[in-house]
């Protein structure tokens, strides 16, 4: 999961300098660079929106697996637990 955060880092900061770069030796006026500016806030703020909610489904689906796997586990470990007890209760007996 680090690998993916790095990445989307690099990918924010690269689109953050590509952006400097050009507004820096873009041929427009004023009035058209802050509209282009403000376009691409608008469209970074939705990226970043789209993301959040991506992370919060894939965290969600990740939870729901996770406890599954706890409840089976803690299912096998319990009717393990009853053989055992049984078992035990059996040998004391005889």
């Amino acid at each position: 999961m680090s690998d993916n955060k790095g990445t989307f880092l690099a990918f924010i900061l690269g689109g953050i300098i590509g952006v400097a770069v050009g507004v820096l030796y873009a041929p427009k006026s004023g009035k058209e660079t802050r509209k282009s500016i403000r376009r691409l806030s608008e469209d970074i703020v939705d990226n970043v929106n789209d993301l959040g909610e991506d992370i919060a489904k894939a965290g969600k689906r990740i939870y729901e697996e996770g406890r599954e796997k706890v409840l089976s586990g803690r299912d096998k470990v319990s009717e393990a637990f009853d053989v055992g007890k049984k078992a035990f209760e059996k040998y004391t007996k005889s």
